[in-house]
């Protein structure tokens, strides 16, 4: 198994370097509510429901003059909507206006609602530079399935792919991994064949925690 996870990652990154979130969003204003309301929810759900509130609260500042109940009709379906909601105008009227959305990683995370990996998200899809990696669920599942990390800890994780790709590559290959996650490295029965790393790919090549120690690149 190679030395260096890099040559092997970048074909990958260069797979999805171009593509969009998700996410339906189309100002920095809804990627950063929906970035929130999707949250243990799904990207397809918030998609569906964005337009009517969107509609409904055009800019922060429009939200900023709303109370929760103003919110819930339109997102009482998605879960956790109450904290949701309050952290969506308290982040509001702190922030103001549209143009005033934080574009780095400690300013984000100190918003209402936003951690690390939303943060990251964030980052990306404004084309600032990545200060961290995305860490979604897809990726917690696949980076170690590759090999490139162990774990199941979020911010472990992103650690350890940040030790291997350069930091000009940071906003691309978490969102590489997450993609791969969606579409061809599925929970089960993942489309190995379709895989532009399965030749170094621990679970593809069957390779064990216990060898992948001795064989793996070292991250640790």
């Amino acid at each position: 198994m190679t030395q260096d996870w890099l040559p092997y990652l970048e074909p990958l990154m260069d797979q999805y370097a171009k593509r969009k979130h998700p996410l339906d969003y189309k100002s920095r204003y809804q990627l950063l509510a929906m970035v929130i309301l999707s949250a243990q929810d799904s990207d397809k759900h918030i998609n569906e429901l964005a337009p009517a509130f969107f509609a409904a609260f055009p800019s922060i500042n429009s939200l900023a003059k709303a109370s929760t109940d103003d919110l819930f009709p339109y997102i009482n379906t998605i879960r956790n909507f109450g904290n949701k909601a309050s952290w969506l105008i308290k982040l509001a009227q702190t922030v103001g206006d549209d143009d005033k959305i934080p574009h780095t990683q400690d300013e984000l995370t100190k918003l209402p609602g936003i951690g690390r990996k939303s943060a990251n998200v964030i980052i990306r899809e404004s084309g600032d530079k990545g200060e961290g990696v995305i860490v979604d669920l897809h990726v917690v599942r696949v980076a170690p399935r590759i090999g490139i990390a162990k774990g199941t800890q979020p911010e472990k994780i992103e650690k350890q792919i940040m030790a291997i790709v350069p930091q000009e590559r940071w906003n691309d290959i978490g969102m590489a991994i997450s993609f791969l996650g969606r579409e061809i490295c599925r929970p089960t029965n993942p489309k190995c064949e379709q895989c532009v790393v399965n030749t170094v790919c621990h679970f593809h090549n069957g390779i064990s925690e216990a060898v992948a120690d001795k064989t793996a690149p070292k991250l640790f």
